[in-house]
């Protein structure tokens, strides 16, 4: 069947999709600060979880959305027709039995709420069901069903929920799923179904469980269950299914009362509610409740707090007003609404992974809960936007993940600043880690003015693991925990300056046999793991040389800003500014090698605590010089033409130290990355840079899904990466990868392409937003398969880049050392039809509605700013570039509260 495209409902991002079901894989986020954490589908499937060893309903992957019945449920037994599911779950309302023409069904989203409408026309009988999980200290879900008589005849129904409890951790859904269920203890009470396991068998050891899990429900008005089948075997019957329960097809009397205790089975929360006389047009509402409690659960405050429909409407009037507060502390308008709306979608992304992680939805189910080393960095490019009073202690709090080795811990924790070591103590070193946070704490200065970050002082992370992994300290025990200590025992510190020189000084030296830094586990690509050895990549190398030119600027503007004269940094450093002692030839992989093996042994298994002080304009000097050494080192060697004249520069090499990218014998072969990075930071000259777009254009552009990460390799390549083994067009290999792409839309907005760049940014929206191909609802996936089906929704740092992009490229709304700095690229298509397109945000503690007025139509390149007014008062401005600089001091001493005008007359 042809299924029909979401649409928006008004300004607020809801949308609405007639028939849902008809579509696969769909789900929907519902979470809260608290930690609970749900994902729920069209028929009410999903999950519901706090972390890796706490689901209260089963943990999913996507395709058990599909072939599990084990789903939320609501059942009603209707006299005279049988059983009905309100979800739409049931064996017979998916078989040929039900004629679609009996039922109708439209979903409707919000932020963050889920509304699932389905009318049974052959008995008249409407069921609206509304989750949402509210913004308490509770790890809840709520679901309210509503049901309505739309028919002219009385009907008579007695409704059913049902919930399977499986109350335990996810590793135990292979591993003794039925010994496990003889730990459930199960108790009912007035208002519903308990299990607390007594003990946990996890990873963590057969201990002692206190977790409980329910599901507890209520008549709208508060009338609580009449009675309840809590053991799933005897809800199901002999030869019954989750959907299709003897207990609700043959409308038995509940087998269990309240009060009751019983163990070692798996267990349901299916309460069964008094029989309903419904009159035409009459509707009856009941409140299920699903929690997750750290114990033995306090139903009088549970039912006092969630068990009632008045209650149920006042959360979840909150919970839209608490998300929409978040949302609206940056909003686009442009000359098309929908693709406005849609952005709405995007800035809810990085919240979602800040609280999921990259685990707990069904795409995601390889993740045991928390993020890696780069989420770290790249979620605060958001956040900075969206909930920046937090910014700066992340920020301080991320870097006491770094080692002194320049490498950084693998194993994230759930509170900032957690750090463990390695899982199974496996070693593995991402080459591009270290290149991360200096991108982010430049975003953040420039943002605040907040130079004195860079001063303040943190630890760094230790663990067995030295010299980037390659070796093992064996006097380190776990017993001296994850500080870095100095010789004399006591716990080492170092600027966050002396951390972020760290990491983007020691790759410079770590360098494979063509003078590119070594790959090791793999970059930004995880699917590049198989060329330890001999690997190298370019493409981070030209990330790591633009860093260094940065951190020497950085340098000047602390001594221009601050007037200071020298830096601190621990003394086994000073090696690292070779410029200042004993100048290496850079091109001597030998010495860079040897220099860093130096410094490595100068730092096992202690450091010695002392510091030294350096010239700050030497430090920049000798910065500068590996930037632009590295620079022209990129364009000389790694810039190549191929046959048919096309060019652009190579991105790796493998672990036979060849060439990757280029001609061979299965075809051309070109990554986006290798091309991302060196436009980006300023490698590629203005001339290359057209020519790589050329390229790009000509192998990597696929009109059906996007710009491809790489072109098809041939082969498994087991000496470059796993990646090749997935097929072509799918993930890391071939697929239209949403991360990179952005990030190609960001470069070339950067370098002044900026019709190119808008082009790829309209190219991941309009594929994202086909939902006859898509299949998801609004919002960016983590990719595109070679089917057009976005794939991974939710959790991807895309929404990050393509956030900022649009903030900061696209509307050129940015910091500059703390003043505001507009430089707009806006294509004509992108101003409404008065010449107006605005955006709303925060800056400097205010929020900021911005507009751009362009009276005359010009495109992008023919305009330039001509007068800015605040509150409709005009002010100075300082030009800048294509732009104009506003001090900081203009905005800041604005009201706090209300929004504030700007208004930027543009013309040629």
């Amino acid at each position: 069947m042809k299924s029909k495209k979401w649409e928006f409902l008004g300004d607020h991002g809801q949308f609405r999709l007639e028939q849902p079901e008809k579509s696969s894989y769909l789900y929907f986020p519902l979470v809260n600060e608290a930690g609970m954490m749900s994902a729920i589908t069209p028929n009410l499937h999903g999950e519901m979880t706090s972390g890796h060893n706490t689901f209260l309903m089963e943990p999913v992957s996507v395709l058990d959305l599909h072939n599990s019945k084990a789903s939320r449920n609501f059942w009603v037994f209707i006299e005279g027709s049988g059983a009905w599911s309100v979800s739409g779950n049931s064996a017979k309302q998916n078989s040929s039995l039900f004629s679609a023409e009996e039922e109708e069904s439209k979903l409707e989203g919000g932020f963050l709420w889920h509304k699932v409408t389905r009318d049974h026309g052959a008995v008249g009988l409407r069921a609206e069901t509304v989750n949402f999980v509210p913004v308490t200290d509770d790890k809840v879900e709520l679901m309210k069903v509503s049901l309505t008589n739309t028919g002219n005849n009385p009907l008579v129904i007695t409704p059913t929920a049902s919930i399977p409890i499986y109350g335990r951790s996810a590793d135990d859904l292979r591993d003794h799923r039925h010994v496990t269920s003889l730990l459930h203890r199960t108790f009912t009470s007035k208002y519903g179904v308990e299990v607390q396991p007594a003990l946990s068998f996890d990873e963590r050891g057969h201990r002692v469980n206190k977790v409980t899990y329910g599901v507890f429900g209520a008549e709208a008005g508060g009338e609580s269950p009449v009675g309840f089948f809590p053991e799933t075997e005897d809800f199901m019957g002999e030869g019954g299914a989750l959907d299709w329960p003897e207990a609700v097809v043959a409308n038995l009397e509940p087998s269990v009362a309240s009060g009751a205790v019983l163990e070692g089975y798996e267990a349901t929360g299916a309460l069964r509610f008094e029989k309903v006389s419904l009159a035409p047009g009459q509707t009856v509402s009941f409140v299920i409740a699903m929690m997750i409690s750290d114990d033995r659960i306090d139903l009088d405050r549970i039912a006092a707090d969630y068990l009632s429909e008045t209650r149920f409407d006042q959360l979840l009037q909150r919970n839209e007003s608490y998300w929409r507060s978040k949302l609206d502390t940056v909003s686009f308008h442009t000359g098309d609404n929908e693709q406005d709306m849609w952005m709405k979608w995007v800035t809810l992304q990085p919240i979602l992974r800040r609280l999921y992680g990259n685990s707990f939805l069904p795409y995601h189910d390889y993740g045991r809960g928390g993020r890696g080393w780069r989420d770290l960095w790249q979620d605060c490019l958001a956040l900075m936007v969206m909930e920046p009073a937090e910014v700066r202690n992340l920020l301080l709090n991320n870097y006491a993940g770094v080692r002194m080795d320049g490498s950084n811990a693998t194993i994230i924790g759930s509170k900032p600043g957690e750090f463990v070591a390695d899982r199974n103590n496996i070693p593995r070193v991402w080459m591009d880690h270290g290149a991360w946070p200096l991108l982010t704490t430049l975003l953040y200065i420039h943002q605040s003015g907040d130079l004195e970050l860079l001063l303040q002082p943190q630890t760094y992370f230790r663990d067995v693991f030295v010299k980037r992994c390659k070796d093992r300290d064996l006097t380190w025990t776990p017993e001296q925990g994850n500080k870095l200590l100095t010789r004399d025992g006591q716990i080492y510190e170092g600027t966050i300056l002396e951390h972020i020189l760290l990491q983007n000084m020691t790759p410079f030296f770590h360098v494979g046999e063509h003078g590119n830094i070594l790959l090791e586990g793999a970059d930004w690509n995880d699917g590049l793991d198989l060329a330890p050895n001999r690997g190298e990549s370019v493409a981070f190398t030209a990330f790591y040389a633009s860093n260094l030119l940065e951190l020497a600027d950085l340098l000047l503007e602390m001594q221009a800003k601050n007037g200071q004269n020298t830096i601190e940094i621990a003394e086994e450093m000073a090696i690292l500014f070779d410029t200042l002692a004993e100048p290496l030839a850079y091109d001597s992989i030998a010495d860079k090698r040897d220099l860093l093996q130096r410094y490595y042994d100068s730092i096992v298994p202690s450091v010695s605590g002392a510091k030294v002080k350096l010239d700050i304009c030497q430090a920049a000097g000798d910065l500068k010089r590996k930037g632009e050494w590295a620079m022209e080192h990129l364009r000389q060697n790694e810039w190549i033409k191929n046959r048919e004249g096309y060019e652009w520069f190579n991105g790796y090499y493998n672990d036979h130290a060849k060439r990757v990218e280029g001609d061979h014998p299965n075809g051309v072969r070109m990554t986006l990355t290798g091309q991302v990075f060196t436009i980006m930071g300023g490698v590629a000259t203005g001339e290359q840079v057209g020519k790589i777009s050329s390229a790009v254009n000509q192998y990597l552009k696929d009109d059906k899904i996007g710009y491809r990460l790489n072109t098809r390799f041939g082969g498994i390549q087991q000496d470059l990466g796993r990646a090749f083994g997935f097929a072509f067009g799918h993930k890391e290999n071939g697929a239209m990868f949403s991360h990179m792409t952005v990030m190609y839309a960001n470069a070339l907005y950067k370098r002044g392409f900026v019709k190119e760049g808008f082009d790829v940014l309209d190219s991941i929206y309009k594929l994202s937003a086909d939902f006859e191909k898509s299949r998801m609802y609004p919002g960016i996936a983590e990719y595109i398969n070679e089917k057009g089906r976005g794939m991974y929704t939710y959790l991807t740092g895309s929404a990050s880049w393509l956030l900022l992009t649009q903030l900061t490229e696209v509307f050129g709304v940015k910091g500059y050392y703390g003043d505001l700095k507009l430089e707009p690229k806006l294509m004509k298509p992108q101003f409404d039809e008065a010449g107006k397109a605005s955006v709303e945000t925060l800056f400097a503690g205010r929020m900021l509605s911005i507009a751009y007025l362009n009276p005359q139509g010009a495109d992008y390149g023919a305009y330039r700013i001509q007068s800015v007014k605040l509150n409709g008062e005009t002010i100075p401005f300082v030009i800048s570039e294509d732009g104009c600089l506003l001090n900081r001091n203009v905005i800041g001493s604005l009201a706090e509260t209300g929004l504030h005008e700007l208004e930027i007359v543009l013309g040629e």
